[in-house]
């Protein structure tokens, strides 16, 4: 009896809102990144529990999206995600020692974003996360941009996207996403967290370019 009870509470109980899903996600980032021996492979996974890559990838490349194949569309899909779990970890490292105060959490319809205040030492970046709601029966809050200085990570993208597919067109953006994306993981496989704090000084918080 005892477990389907616990089965029929946990289906009842409400999904996390926004704020309560950015701050689940930068405690596991905190925790991750601070773990001996941790790497940015195993922080990757960590963050993509939170971080919807594949919307984020989508929402990146605009209306080209639509004008895809289905197979263009996965082939996309995948080699973005591989890629931004790789580079998003790594920035995602600057919030281990950091100070998350969070501010305000905004939601119209399916969409919502909240605020938070990252402080570094003496320095406090503004760094607010879009997300999501997953449509269908339990559906919950996942994020898909993040906005460091104003600065939008699908914007950023987005522009990147276009220059690429102006010179090279869409088979070229895609070759050498996957070119980059294959030497990110290379490096994400072994490298430790710890070597990139202290290599790297002070690091950018996730999402900063």
């Amino acid at each position: 009896m005892l477990a389907p009870l616990i089965a029929a509470t946990l289906l009842a109980a409400t999904p996390a809102t926004p704020l309560e899903v950015v701050k689940a996600g930068n405690t596991d980032v905190q925790k991750a990144a601070n773990a001996p021996g941790a790497t940015v492979e195993q922080l990757a996974t960590v963050v993509e529990k939170f971080v919807d890559f594949g919307e984020l990838a989508k929402r990146a490349l605009g209306k080209t999206w639509d004008t895809l194949t289905p197979a263009q569309q996965k082939d996309f899909a995948d080699t973005m995600k591989g890629l931004l779990r790789a580079s998003y970890a790594q920035k995602a490292i600057g919030q281990a020692k950091a100070n998350v105060k969070y501010g305000k959490e905004t939601i119209e319809g399916n969409e919502a974003t909240v605020t938070t205040t990252l402080t570094v030492n003496t320095d406090q970046v503004p760094v607010d996360y879009k997300l999501y709601k997953v449509q269908g029966k339990g559906g919950g809050w996942r994020i898909y941009d993040v906005l460091t200085d104003e600065v939008s990570l699908v914007e950023t993208y987005r522009g990147q996207f276009r220059k690429l597919m102006a010179d090279k067109g869409f088979d070229g953006l895609l070759s050498t996403l996957k070119a980059k994306r294959e030497q990110l993981e290379k490096s994400a496989a072994t490298t430790k967290a710890s070597e990139i704090s202290a290599g790297g000084g002070q690091q950018a918080p996730a999402g900063k370019k």
